[in-house]
């Protein structure tokens, strides 16, 4: 199996890519994962791009404006949604073949907001922000658990949290330090514009939406994304939410990773969409 390696757009955003192995490669349509807020393509390089790899496909994770490799740092808090977009498009193109989408947290939001503009194959949304926005689960974290709710805004204000604020926002259980601290170095700030976007500005137009077969999946004890959120989602698509107990936000590093790997790619298989 090829080792993870850069391949760049005209924009020279990032795109981590994992190849599957030659007895391997031939026929599959390649999968493009695109990470949510305070993150970058690094957080699917650990499991998902070697995984996905190892069972055939083509994997590769954006780095969206401003966020991992990609240029932007600088003007982070002026990117919007539709910037992100943008560089979805771009990296679309970069990839070739018709890739399936796979979005997280704010990368499925960006995915959602893509199609109405773009088809794509096949999409699923993680622990995404659903086609409503934001405004409710803040609301509800904020009167849930206040501490909770000012970490995530410190978070996309610049400011640093502690590692136990990080494992209670992301994580469902215990997490290995080194781990969390590793997670903790390559966290980033969020625009603000973006976070703006999804909460009021730019919300989903389900009519302009070219809507394909989709996946929606959420965790039972994500705090940033409610399991009623995923079911929202699901339903304005008209599907079936799959919620994954004892996962939080960051399904893609739990310690039950495979199992929503695994999810998506029988879902692939079932839906005949693994072939280009």
């Amino acid at each position: 199996m090829n080792m993870p390696a850069e391949a760049e757009s005209a924009e020279k955003l990032e795109i981590i890519e994992v190849s599957p192995p030659k007895s391997r490669k031939g026929g599959t349509r390649p999968v493009l994962f695109v990470h949510g807020a305070f993150a970058g393509a690094w957080c699917w390089a650990e499991h998902f791009l070697p995984y996905f790899a190892k069972r055939g496909f083509r994997a590769c994770a954006l780095s969206l404006s401003g966020h991992g490799g990609s240029p932007g740092r600088e003007r982070l808090d002026w990117l919007s949604i539709g910037d992100y977009v943008n560089d979805l498009e771009q990296a679309v193109s970069a990839v070739g073949g018709d890739p399936i989408l796979v979005g997280h947290s704010m990368g499925g939001f960006v995915v959602q907001k893509y199609l109405e503009r773009a088809a794509a194959p096949g999409a699923v949304l993680m622990a995404s922000v659903p086609p409503q926005g934001l405004l409710s689960s803040s609301i509800a974290l904020a009167f849930s658990n206040p501490r909770l709710f000012s970490d995530v805004n410190s978070m996309m204000n610049h400011n640093r949290v502690s590692l136990d604020a990080l494992q209670n926002v992301l994580f469902a259980g215990p997490v290995e330090v080194e781990k969390l601290r590793a997670c903790y170095r390559r966290m980033q700030p969020e625009s603000q514009r973006a976070m703006w976007d999804m909460t009021f500005f730019n919300l989903p137009h389900l009519r302009r939406e070219r809507c394909p077969p989709m996946l929606v999946l959420g965790a039972e004890c994500d705090i940033l994304v409610p399991s009623s959120q995923a079911e929202q989602a699901a339903q304005h698509y008209g599907v079936e939410a799959e919620i994954f107990p004892g996962m939080g936000h960051l399904m893609m590093l739990e310690t039950d990773w495979q199992k929503v790997a695994d999810r998506i790619i029988e879902w692939m298989k079932s839906s005949k969409l693994d072939r280009a």
